[in-house]
């Protein structure tokens, strides 16, 4: 027999309907929907965790509140650092930067703050964000 499309069978077990509970006695798994008589386990609005014994245990850890973000917070980086480790006419980017030691490389991006007076002049910056104030001391 030689194996094409219109032969090829699927493994018995691999399509298995799932069990449709609650649909009626044609079902199969009618009237007490598979659980059993009476008692807690057969009642609805009974959660799992409290028939086993797990509520309590849920409730006594504490919630995390706030809100995590999953982009890296950004490294910041002021003018004092920048003065210290600079000089006139520098590139500023990330590389130079953490060859500087003042921030980690592809640990979050860099961003430029304000505190300080920068006292450089000529400074290029690249693949860097600022704040808007040291954008406005910059520029001046």
């Amino acid at each position: 027999m030689a194996l094409s499309l219109s032969t090829l069978k699927g493994n018995h077990s691999a399509t298995k309907k799932r069990k449709r509970v609650g649909r009626g006695n044609a079902s199969g798994h009618g009237t007490y929907s598979t659980r059993g008589l009476k008692g807690q386990k057969s009642r609805s609005g009974v959660s799992g965790l409290k028939r086993l014994g797990m509520k309590k245990q849920m409730l006594a850890v504490p919630k995390r509140r706030g809100f995590n973000s999953y982009r890296d917070r950004a490294q910041v980086v002021d003018f004092d650092a920048l003065n210290k480790h600079f000089s006139d006419g520098a590139l500023i980017n990330p590389k130079t930067l953490a060859k500087a030691g003042l921030t980690n490389l592809g640990k979050g991006p860099v961003k430029i703050l304000s505190r300080g007076e920068l006292k450089l002049k000529h400074l290029k910056f690249e693949k860097v964000s600022m704040s808007a104030a040291a954008k406005a001391k910059i520029e001046k």
